[in-house]
């Protein structure tokens, strides 16, 4: 009776160690295995009247590629030449946990920016008239992402990018925020 009850129990622990395991043998994590989809919102552009709401789709462990999508919404305020700006990344995750961590961003930009054109007058330059011009650019970002157990996450990073048209008022688009989101 005894060596029953020490091999059922034996045969018990066997298959409920083997059942906290993954395929690769490693134990698994509940961060791990939530989804590959992330929708996030930038609270810092919010603030500054240039909402910003980003799209990102992990590839693997450590890359990830995503979209992020810019609206200004101000009229004289810190980045009131931004009309649009469409912000296609990649990034390169360094952390422990599934792209989540430090991590560095390369990234393109189609922006609509407002251009001011000057004319000249006895008194001095005055504007004379703004349209938007449609903007292509290249820039880069380091960052870090948290990530909670039950799939919200927090981004800080920054960075610049820069048009590619040099004879612009607006040279440069910025990559910066704090970010809020959910992974799914």
């Amino acid at each position: 009776m005894k060596k029953t009850i020490l091999t059922t129990i034996l045969i018990s622990t066997i298959i409920l160690a083997k059942a906290q395991t993954g395929e690769t043998g490693k134990v698994t994590n509940p961060i791990n295995e939530k989804g590959k989809n992330e929708l996030k919102i930038n609270l810092l552009t919010s603030v500054l009247a240039l909402p910003e709401i980003s799209y990102e789709r992990i590839l693997e462990d450590n890359m990830s590629v995503g979209i992020s999508l810019a609206a200004g919404i101000g009229n004289e305020d810190d980045f009131s030449e931004y009309r649009f700006l469409a912000i296609p990344h990649y990034r390169l995750y360094f952390g422990k946990k599934r792209a989540a961590g430090f991590f560095i961003e390369g990234n393109a930009a189609v922006g609509s920016v407002r251009e001011d054109h000057w004319a000249y007058y006895q008194n001095g330059f005055n504007v004379a008239y703004s349209s938007n011009v449609v903007n292509f650019g290249l820039g880069a970002a380091v960052g870090a992402k948290f990530l909670t157990r039950n799939g919200f996450l927090g981004e800080v990073f920054g960075g610049v990018g820069r048009f590619l048209s040099g004879n612009r008022t607006v040279e440069a688009y910025p990559r910066v925020g704090i970010t809020l989101g959910k992974r799914f």
